[in-house]
């Protein structure tokens, strides 16, 4: 039975992971942590045992989309590596945070940050890039209307922001997507589809920094983790199908609704225990 569960969360998650450019860890890693407190043959799972997990699963579910963003000509490789040199750093930092934390601690510092990346959903259909003229590294992209993007950033700004979100990964085993795609798209002129194809190639090479540091603490459930990689794969290819056929709005709504009840549910289970 939990295997049936396992499969149908990396594939949920996954899709949702990859539509928004956010990973999936973002479900997974609350999904397994409620399932700890209801049932038996998850009542092992520990805050360092639910992120390991999920970052090994993230590797796959990163790799599927880029993948396929890549067939969709829609990944700035130059940006992704750049970013990835704050992220990647950032990641092994978080990993080190993740190491002692108690479970109650984490789960209360998890909801919340859960409620506030809702917050994030909610606000950022309306997220509109700065009206400025690119600096530093200026790219081009051209959009599906024919019209030539001008997009750029400071390296020292975007990889100290990268580390922010590499040093989230590894701490909760998340993507990191919910914060770097709305910073590339407000701060750096990103166009909002090439930003989650982008993110996503930056969150596949930071969960396998900060999965193989997982690994090499015994964090990972090989077990769980084989179980969510089919879904985890599937998942990838078809959300980012659907971000190439859907604005997602209505996607988003389900996911912010389901990011506060799951954020006010584990901010609950960490106070009570229950």
């Amino acid at each position: 039975m939990e295997w049936i569960i396992l499969l149908f969360i990396g594939l949920i998650a996954s899709i949702l992971g990859s539509i928004m450019g956010l990973g999936g860890g973002i479900i997974v890693v609350p999904a397994l942590m409620v399932l700890s407190s209801y049932m038996v043959a998850f009542q092992h799972i520990t805050p360092q045992v639910a992120v390991g997990t999920s970052l090994l699963i993230m590797i796959f579910t990163g790799l599927s989309s880029t993948l396929a963003y890549m067939k969709q000509k829609k990944v700035d490789y130059q940006s992704a590596c750049i970013f990835f040199a704050g992220s990647g750093p950032g990641a092994l930092f978080g990993v080190w945070l993740n190491k002692d934390i108690e479970t109650n601690y984490f789960l209360i510092f998890f909801g919340g940050f859960i409620i506030v990346v809702s917050f994030i959903l909610l606000i950022r259909k309306y997220i509109k890039p700065l009206k400025r003229k690119p600096r530093g590294i200026v790219r081009s992209y051209i959009n599906q209307l024919g019209e030539t993007v001008e997009y750029g950033f400071q390296p020292v700004v975007a990889i100290s922001i990268a580390f922010v979100v590499g040093m989230c990964s590894g701490l909760f085993g998340i993507g990191g997507g919910s914060l770097m795609v709305p910073a590339m798209i407000i701060l750096f002129g990103f166009p909002p589809h090439l930003a989650v194809a982008t993110s996503m190639l930056m969150i596949f090479l930071s969960a396998i920094v900060s999965s193989i540091s997982h690994i090499t603490l015994g964090n990972v459930d090989w077990l769980y983790a084989l179980a969510l990689l089919p879904g985890a794969w599937i998942g990838g290819q078809l959300g980012a199908y659907i971000n190439s056929k859907m604005t997602s709005d209505a996607v988003v709504y389900l996911l912010r609704v389901f990011l506060i009840i799951i954020g006010i549910r584990l901010i609950y289970q960490g106070i009570t225990g229950l």
